[in-house]
């Protein structure tokens, strides 16, 4: 179907006056350009600095980092919750990282390391059973 004028109108081909003129889009009300998403709101706000006092004296570290110093020191002083977090964190870490050396690492080194690793765990197991049995009595 053709009108007057010798454009083609139909199906995919509306008049040209109801077309978008160039430029012009068809959603006009949408998301603004340069909006940002989740994830970098979130990058962004963990790297903002903040200011964190050790030892009498104050720096500047990143969000990130003072939420994972605030975690250690909770931890530190007998959190359960805050430990269990902050290893379940560390072994994610490692587990990751142990991955990636896991590929580059002869079988005797990968031995050498996964004894270390057992060591630190029983350690660390220990150390916790020892807080836990001081705050019962």
């Amino acid at each position: 179907m053709t009108k007057k004028d010798g454009n083609p109108v139909g199906y995919g081909k509306p008049p040209l006056h109801s077309r978008f003129k160039p430029g012009q889009s068809g959603n006009p009300k949408g998301r603004p350009r340069g909006r940002l998403n989740f994830a970098s709101d979130l990058k962004r706000v963990l790297e903002a600095p903040v200011s964190v006092t050790e030892g009498g004296k104050s720096r500047k570290v990143s969000t990130q980092e003072g939420v994972l110093l605030r975690l250690a020191n909770k931890a530190l002083n007998g959190s359960d919750r805050a430990m269990d977090k902050y290893l379940s964190l560390a072994e994610a870490h490692f587990a990751k990282n142990a991955e990636i050396t896991s590929k580059t690492l002869s079988a005797d080194d990968q031995a050498i390391l996964e004894q270390f690793r057992q060591e630190l765990l029983a350690e660390a197991s220990a150390s916790q059973d020892k807080i836990r049995d001081e705050d019962d009595t």
